[in-house]
């Protein structure tokens, strides 16, 4: 599964994603120079410029653009690449709140946003209850980018109710996901719904539909982009499953242990409890959710994953929904310059080691 080369008359994703960049930096300096002249907390804006700085992959941004280009939109693309960037800033809102449920110490190599301000201020319920209003700005501050954008009446109510949908959806599927420890270990289906809500749709689906939507997209297009969108958003969140317990901390940002130490069940591990035997089980049983899991002690959860074909079914499983997601590329009825451009992505998003 090898990213097809782009060629001259593809999207320049890398363009598209600078310029998503520069609408956030200046979006947030505009934010910290009217903090500044109103005597208002210059951490608010600047913890959250720096955040998004950090890097991360601007998938959502880039769906949304190309959304608009399989729509056939065309014209001037301002008004499109600011919705992108109203993306994002919801997402950063959707990972600082994330951060905290998940009591996670890094995120892209660098501190959360709540392990920011508590070393900061030595304080860490401080720390916490300044991340959420963080957080609860990013998501202000994303309607803000949205209304701002310039899109005539029609266009703006039609784009509304699918970001009011894609909203509902994510934060249910963050529901799902922090109650999953609730439920056995071997329900893979538990885990299959945490990753449709949480990430199939919200991360790609959705996305897409936001640029088609701006770009007068009909009903079929949107669902045969959903076609491709839905099997892919499933092997993008399986290939993350398997970099949280496998993955390099070097590359992912994030230690490898946070997913074993919270418990998480993922379809890896309810793959494992359902083909392990009474040792193996055990050994999950006592191990995982483990607060003060050690290397050795996640190298032997990684020997049962390995051992009980968990890892190797899930790889087939990214393979498969990969392979379908393709297929349902082939019938979109969209520019050749964008399908390119989505066959590009597709690879990139199963390929990645981050």
């Amino acid at each position: 599964m090898t990213a097809p080369a782009l060629n001259v008359q593809s999207i320049d994703l890398a363009a598209v994603q600078s310029r998503v960049d520069r609408t956030l930096h200046d979006f947030l300096e505009t934010k910290a120079r009217n903090a500044k002249d109103h005597c208002l907390p210059l951490d608010v804006p600047a913890v959250l410029r720096d955040f998004l700085a950090a890097g991360g992959k601007r998938l959502r941004p880039l769906l949304c653009v190309l959304g608009w280009h399989a729509a056939s939109g065309h014209g001037d693309d301002t008004a499109v690449v600011r919705t992108a960037a109203a993306l994002e800033m919801f997402h950063a809102f959707c990972l600082i709140h994330d951060d905290i449920m998940d009591n996670s110490a890094t995120r892209r190599g660098r501190p959360t946003v709540h392990r920011v301000i508590a070393d900061r201020h030595d304080h860490d319920h401080l720390g916490t209850s300044a991340a959420i209003l963080i957080g609860d700005m990013a998501l202000a501050w994303s309607d803000e980018l949205l209304n701002s954008a310039g899109h005539p009446p029609h266009r703006i109510a039609a784009l509304r109710r699918v970001i009011d949908v894609m909203r509902q959806e994510v934060i249910y599927g963050q529901y799902l996901d922090l109650m999953t420890p609730l439920t056995p270990i071997p329900d893979d289906e538990a885990a299959l719904q945490v990753i449709r809500f949480k990430t199939a749709k919200y991360t790609v689906e959705r996305p897409l539909h936001c640029g088609a939507t701006l770009a007068d997209a009909d009903p079929d297009l949107r669902t045969a982009l959903s076609r491709y969108a839905l099997p892919l958003g499933e092997a993008f969140q399986l290939r993350d499953d398997i970099l949280g317990v496998y993955g390099r901390p070097g590359d992912t940002g994030k230690p490898v242990l946070d997913d074993l130490r919270e418990g998480k069940h993922t379809v890896l591990l309810a793959l494992a409890a359902q083909h392990a035997d009474t040792a193996q089980r055990k050994l999950l049983d006592t191990l995982l959710g483990t607060e003060g899991l050690d290397h050795d002690g996640a190298a032997a959860i990684r020997e049962v994953l390995d051992d009980t074909g968990a890892r190797a079914a899930v790889e087939a499983m990214i393979t498969t929904r990969y392979a379908r997601a393709l297929t349902a590329l082939d019938a979109v009825p969209c520019p050749p310059p964008a399908a390119a451009a989505l066959r590009h992505l597709a690879a990139r998003a199963v390929e990645r080691t981050s």
